[in-house]
């Protein structure tokens, strides 16, 4: 070993950024939020691109499909990708092209053009996020890890909650084109401020770019390409009752398990799998997984429930949940200190705990359950998320070696992304079905021989008839909104179904946290200094 590489860890120790890495911490946040929200402020606008561009709403949703598949890939490979272009270039690179294609975006003027440039704006948005989550690692020591993650927090988990309610405001006032406008002149400031104030460590700065493993990365776009596919389409499609989305499965069956084989044993692998070998890592990952698939299933169902069941608008559907980002972003620096008091593994287990129960009593849904109700209940879901983010985000990395962190943020990053987009896939096919099955349950009784039934028919057709309707219109009208009521009973109840299964995986999830070091933030072998 030469002694200019015997000294490199020592100065990589003592390395600080230039710039105050709170300025740095919140630049790279405002980079990652643009593009978190992209991925919900379209979906409410989807029935309005379908009828500019002359297409059917199901053409429309591969605008969101295209995205949800480059996003992902990448997301996994940007460790690569940061390695060979170095961090700091290849951020700039996804900022401004991710900028350039949302321009293009607004201005396409057929659906193949959106959805080409909707693939183009998801492969460079997917190194946003574990890009921005390792600029902040390497920026602040680990005792204030914790804090800093509590300013990425905000990107991660309110811009969900802002994208439906900001989209459908946007797309009924102005145009849906706006939507991808609103990116431009954040990204051109995204651009200016990460060119001053961000650099590299010299451990990120002399790393030696890997070759490219094109085995690996076929393997990669095949398996997780497949699988973003069959979650966003199956639902559309009949899930397996497609030849379509069965092809989908077995190639992401195939694709993901011989790219798993492949990089356990590839000399140069595109990821580097080794980031499992920490006690901390894997734990973190399929936690974080687990609040991905909660955070976006729940932030989808209780809109749904509002605009599809209870007749909301999409800007009244999205104010249920703006509440509980106000209580997200309250309760981070909370957190943030308690974690400094008690081991983090038992802040996390609290948050599982807070949610469990927060979905519990979601479940306990009603048809003439009132806004104020429904905003409770997304805020003491949101009130949870704020226990589990930034404790994980934390932990997960505080003993992972430095040299690492990008291929970490990574794993990190695609576990949060394609378990949030497997839980609204499983919890928008799960009320479908239990609808159905609800339907069916209550039919039972909806028969001419069960009193009660019928005494509300002669309920309804008695009011009909005193508003001047007479005959049979009275009685069909009267058998009409009985039936509708039923239907809306039935829906409800499969919407409290769903929130009940939820709440069995935050529970569940409980004991894989007593998995994690007991340490807390900063204590014990700080990432780098394995």
């Amino acid at each position: 070993m030469s002694s200019a590489e015997a000294t490199l860890p020592a100065a990589g120790a003592a390395w600080k950024p230039r710039s105050n890495p709170w300025l740095v911490a919140i630049v790279v946040t405002i980079a990652a939020f643009m593009e978190v929200l992209d991925t919900t402020i379209v979906n409410v606008a989807l029935p309005h691109i379908a009828g500019s561009l002359s297409s059917s709403s199901d053409e429309a949703t591969w605008a969101l499909t295209s995205y949800l598949v480059a996003n992902g890939i990448v997301l996994t490979i940007s460790g690569w990708l940061s390695d060979l272009f170095g961090r700091k270039r290849y951020f700039l690179i996804c900022i401004s092209m991710f900028t350039v294609t949302s321009f293009l975006c607004g201005i396409a003027d057929s659906l193949p053009q959106l959805i080409i440039f909707r693939l183009a704006q998801g492969f460079f948005g997917g190194g946003l996020q574990p890009t921005q989550q390792a600029i902040i690692l390497d920026s602040f020591p680990p005792e204030k890890q914790g804090a800093a993650f509590g300013v990425a927090a905000i990107a991660i988990v309110v811009a969900p909650v802002l994208g439906p309610t900001l989209g459908g405001y946007i797309t009924d006032v102005v145009s849906w084109r706006w939507i991808f406008f609103l990116n431009v002149p954040i990204g051109i400031m995204a651009v200016f401020f990460v060119s001053i104030l961000v650099e590299d460590p010299p451990w990120v700065a002399n790393v030696k770019p890997r070759r490219v493993d094109y085995i690996g990365l076929g393997l990669i776009i095949i398996g997780l390409g497949s699988l973003q596919i069959m979650m966003d389409r199956g639902e559309d499609a009949g899930w397996f009752d497609s030849n379509f989305i069965k092809l989908m499965a077995l190639l992401a069956f195939v694709g993901i398990l011989s790219a798993i084989g492949w990089l356990l044993i590839a000399p140069h692998p595109i990821v580097r799998l080794s980031v499992f070998k920490d006690r901390n890592f894997a734990p973190g990952c399929l936690m974080i997984g687990a609040t991905g698939a909660l955070l976006y299933a729940s932030a989808v169902l209780i809109p749904q429930l509002a605009q599809q069941t209870l007749n909301y608008t999409a800007t009244w559907a999205g104010l249920v949940l703006s509440p509980g980002g106000v209580a997200v972003i309250l309760l981070i620096p909370v957190i943030s200190r308690l974690m400094n008091m008690i081991q983090t593994r038992y802040v996390i287990a609290i948050g599982f705990t807070v949610m469990g129960f927060a979905l519990y009593y979601a479940s306990g849904l009603a048809p003439n359950i009132d806004f104020r109700t429904l905003v409770i209940m997304r805020v003491f879901q949101s009130a949870a998320l704020a226990f589990l983010f930034v404790p994980i985000s934390t932990i997960t990395y505080q003993t992972l070696p430095r040299e690492l962190r990008g291929d970490g943020a990574a794993m990190f990053s695609m576990f949060r992304n394609v378990f949030g987009s497997i839980g609204i896939s499983l919890a928008t096919a799960e009320v479908t079905q239990r609808t159905q099955i609800n339907q069916s349950y209550l039919s039972k009784w909806a028969t001419p021989s069960h009193q009660p039934f019928q005494d509300l028919i002669d309920t309804y057709e008695q009011a009909l008839r005193a508003m001047g309707k007479v005959g049979t219109v009275a009685h069909d009208m009267a058998v009409g909104h009985v039936y509708q009521q039923f239907r809306i009973q039935a829906v409800v109840l499969a919407y409290s179904n769903v929130f009940f299964y939820c709440a069995i995986v935050a529970f569940i999830t409980i004991p894989f946290c007593f998995l994690l070091s007991p340490g807390k933030p900063g204590e014990g072998a700080p990432g780098g200094m394995h």
